[in-house]
């Protein structure tokens, strides 16, 4: 989960919440792969039909606020969402995003969030900290990822980090 990533946005606003990413109904369900069937449905119902693996989120600020539900990042992960791009994010999401290794959050400034697109193909290098947008030509800086949070990601996870 290093290097350049590649995939199309899907964009969202501000305070999407963990069950609108994943409703409740659901939470019983323990198969990730099922869990991924239902992605988003709580703002975007269409979600599962248009995401390919790869693909980005970008949100606003706030992202994953509202529960505490580890199924969240599970579901996008295996929906095929890469990493989130956002403005904020809720501190629980943040925490189970990289503790279990599902996925890069990436925090980006008001400038970044409105250059992008719904639709746009980008890249994201992780080492460079650049964000390259394809379909307008266009590059930008992101803030970076402590490096702390990448080794526990490219770890697969906190139970899977050993200190070095």
């Amino acid at each position: 989960m290093e290097g350049v990533l590649r995939g199309r946005v899907h964009k969202y606003g501000d305070n999407v919440d963990t069950d609108s990413i994943i409703p409740g109904r659901f939470l019983k369900e323990m198969d990730p792969k099922r869990l991924a069937e239902h992605a988003m449905e709580g703002i975007d119902p269409n979600f599962v039909m248009k995401v390919k693996q790869g693909d980005f989120i970008v949100a606003g600020k706030n992202f994953g606020c509202g529960s505490s539900r580890e199924h969240a990042p599970i579901a996008l992960k295996y929906a095929g969402i890469r990493a989130v791009l956002a403005k904020s994010f809720a501190r629980i999401f943040y925490r189970n995003a990289v503790d279990g290794g599902f996925l890069i959050p990436i925090e980006i400034d008001d400038n970044i969030y409105e250059r992008l697109s719904d639709g746009d193909e980008i890249e994201v290098d992780v080492s460079e900290g650049t964000i390259r947008n394809i379909t307008k030509g266009e590059v930008y800086k992101m803030r970076p990822i402590p490096e702390l949070v990448m080794k526990i990601i490219r770890a697969g996870g906190i139970f899977m980090f050993k200190q070095e």
